[in-house]
């Protein structure tokens, strides 16, 4: 209650102060006020009665300014903005020709795209043809393949399940280039860490979601619980090929 009458009386003060009509259209009330009664004595307090002497004080000068715009009152000011208006409307007319030389590169660069690709240990070769069959039918060989921070053991014809790969969409076609180990009914050969003649090819089928996981936080007796829901994103790559180890047809034939 106390703010609320100071607020009032001193709204009353600044209105009966600067909103009061009849102290600006009277000149002799702003003399009057700004000189007070001290200074008006003697012979200038006689000239104001009489009209001859109000009009000889020309020294006395009261400019009441107010600002009701936030432009800059300073000429220097003004021209400065002219100048600036100028740089910009020159600034329009030779836009058109300097868009045409300013490149804006958004996003990664192919470069920088297959070598994030390759270190998470795939490639991307382009998407699948329509006529195109990459699918061979079962051979009895596996290959141990790492992509990411994830191995996998797959054989021919396997479907997994990875964390979303960037940079690919659904049928592309990718190289596994990350073979830890391959294996058949003859021989195994383990990499030390990778076999760099060794390579895994798949497909990409689509994109997914994970079934959602509830993480669900509590403290006993301080009304804390927090309940939150993940679901994270898969691509799931189908196992077309297998290369880098000899065949059983293979080993057959030769035999």
């Amino acid at each position: 209650m106390a703010c609320r009458r100071c607020l009032a009386s001193l709204t009353r003060h600044f209105r009966s102060r600067f909103l009061s009509n009849a102290a600006l259209e009277n000149p002799q009330t702003l003399i009057f006020r700004a000189l007070g009664p001290r200074t008006l004595r003697g012979p200038l307090l006689n000239s104001f009665d009489s009209p001859a002497g109000f009009g000889g004080i020309d020294s006395l000068q009261f400019n009441i300014t107010r600002h009701l715009s936030s432009r800059p009152t300073n000429p220097s000011d003004e021209e400065e903005e002219d100048e600036e208006e100028g740089g910009e409307s020159c600034e329009e007319e030779g836009g058109e020709a300097q868009a045409s030389r300013c490149v804006v590169q958004r996003g990664k660069s192919e470069e920088e795209k297959i070598k994030e690709a390759s270190e998470i240990g795939y490639k991307v070769t382009g998407p699948l043809d329509p006529s195109e069959n990459p699918f061979k039918p079962y051979e009895p060989v596996f290959a141990v393949v790492q992509i990411g921070s994830h191995q996998f053991k797959v054989s021919n014809g396997d479907s997994i399940f990875t964390e979303r790969l960037k940079f690919c969409e659904v049928n592309d076609k990718l190289i596994l280039n990350r073979v830890l180990m391959l294996g058949s009914k003859t021989q195994t050969i383990i990499g030390r860490p990778v076999l760099p003649d060794a390579a895994v090819n798949a497909v990409v089928e689509e994109h997914a979601l994970d079934a959602k996981v509830i993480i669900f936080k509590k403290k006993r007796r301080k009304n804390y619980r927090r309940t939150k829901g993940h679901r994270q994103e898969l691509t799931k790559l189908r196992i077309t090929d297998i290369q880098g180890i000899g065949k059983s047809a293979n080993v057959a034939t030769n035999a």
